[in-house]
């Protein structure tokens, strides 16, 4: 490549004005008869002249660098198995036949059944109850004669013991008439009739147990 001088616009400009006037100069100085002086002195005047080159301009700046990309890792190379299969080594292997396992079945034992629950109890137990008319037991007939003649009355409370059969095993006063003979007579006679439906437990078997009542002794006027 070639490079030439670079010269400012300006300067040609002024060298052209130059040269314009000192060719006019000439020529008027062909005019006036050749003088040399003043052609002279003009040309010293225009020697005077100092034409200044004006400062070239500053270089312009580079632009700045682009950024350094960071380069992506290269891709890794994969490399592929062998498709030759490696020989495998010759094992001597046992060749004793191994004998059929015996299967063994196992008994299924089945657990018996689980007991039934027992049946709900009924309550059959009662109390004794007179099987007989309790106003026989003792009638004004039966009426002890000395106390029927001295009229002497009243009311004896007492409590027996009956039992499995219904029958009246013993008799005990629980309040007295006032009169022994009357009390006495009160026992003797309800040991004596008094027949009783026996007592029950809970399963429904007779069972001995206690009747308590009162007679009134009274004389009829």
């Amino acid at each position: 490549m070639a490079y030439g001088d670079r010269v400012d616009p300006k300067s040609r400009a002024a060298s052209l004005v130059m040269m314009a006037a000192l060719v006019s100069l000439v020529i008027w100085g062909l005019a006036v008869g050749l003088d040399v002086n003043v052609i002279k002195k003009i040309s010293e005047k225009l020697d005077v002249v100092d034409v200044k080159e004006e400062p070239p301009p500053p270089p312009e700046e580079p632009p700045p660098p682009p950024p350094e990309q960071q380069q992506p890792p290269p891709p890794q190379v994969v490399i592929p198995p062998s498709p030759i299969a490696r020989p495998t080594p010759n094992v001597i292997r046992d060749t004793t036949p191994t004998p059929p396992r015996i299967f063994v079945p196992t008994p299924v034992v089945t657990p018996p059944a689980p007991p039934a629950p027992p049946a709900p109890t009924v309550d059959k137990s009662r109390a004794a109850a007179p099987s007989n008319n309790a106003g026989s037991w003792a009638t004004n007939a039966d009426y002890p004669s000395r106390a029927e003649r001295e009229e002497r009355e009243g009311t004896t409370g007492f409590r027996v013991t009956i039992g499995t059969d219904g029958r009246v095993s013993g008799c005990t006063v629980t309040s007295s008439s006032g009169h022994s003979d009357l009390d006495a007579e009160t026992c003797k006679l309800v040991t004596r009739r008094a027949r009783f439906k026996p007592a029950l437990d809970r399963d429904g078997n007779p069972t001995t147990s206690s009747y308590s009542n009162r007679i009134t002794w009274r004389i009829d006027g």
